[in-house]
């Protein structure tokens, strides 16, 4: 793997990886990269009742990471004002070795940590419409969020400053010793897509399917695969 030029260190010593040290990835437009191919993001916080990680729809805007969901959230409430740790992983395939000991996973991870402060009511729109058009960018063919929509909604931010990546993208590695085995080594690759939209059953006129969701039909889910 070759390290970016525009950071080839991590950010800050909490977020070095030190295990599979030479997979780390700490240039920020591949972290960026890795944001955008993803869709759900695990957020963890430490509320009075004990830590606890939940996942939940994001969205990236620059250098910034939003994660949204209700006022009634107690574990969003807990996050305002508070260090948190968000991560968004993504599976490439499974890496099947010669021995189980040495099984894997292919992936593209990254790991967010720092102080999430919740999103003034101002721009809560704004924010909604990242998060949203990220999943699925129908914020301009759907009605508009109501005032009601927006005061039962809570968005914490984060910022990219303490994030570092973690691909694996190769194949297994096994021991010299099990070399001239039986046994098969390998990697079975794993691909998610959208499939073909399906109309609700009560619409209750001819609406046809927006296009930007029928262009979605086929396509990866998940791009950019694994690095070098």
């Amino acid at each position: 793997m070759t390290e970016s030029t525009d950071q080839a260190t991590a950010p800050s010593a909490r977020t070095t990886v030190k295990r599979g040290a030479n997979r780390a990835v700490y240039a920020g437009e591949e972290v960026k990269a890795i944001l955008d191919a993803g869709t759900i993001a695990h957020v963890g916080v430490n509320t009075p009742d004990g830590p606890i990680v939940l996942p939940m729809a994001y969205g990236r805007d620059d250098d910034t990471i939003f994660v949204h969901g209700s006022v009634a959230n107690a574990m969003l409430r807990a996050g305002r004002s508070v260090e948190v740790c968000i991560t968004v992983t993504i599976v490439d395939g499974l890496v099947v070795a010669r021995t189980p000991f040495h099984n894997s996973m292919n992936y593209r991870s990254v790991v967010i940590r720092g102080e999430a402060t919740a999103v003034e009511p101002e721009r809560m729109l704004e924010t909604l419409k990242i998060i949203n058009d990220h999943v699925v960018p129908t914020w301009d063919l759907a009605r508009a969020p109501s005032e009601l929509d927006v005061k039962q909604t809570l968005v914490l931010e984060l910022p990219l400053a303490e994030a570092s990546a973690k691909v694996r993208g190769e194949g297994a590695i096994d021991e010299d010793i099990d070399m001239d085995g039986p046994h098969w080594a390998g990697v079975v690759p794993l691909t998610s897509t959208w499939g073909t939209p399906i109309t609700n059953e009560d619409l209750r006129s001819e609406i046809p399917v927006p296009e930007v969701l029928t262009a979605m039909a086929g396509t990866d889910a998940n791009p950019g695969k694994a690095y070098g």
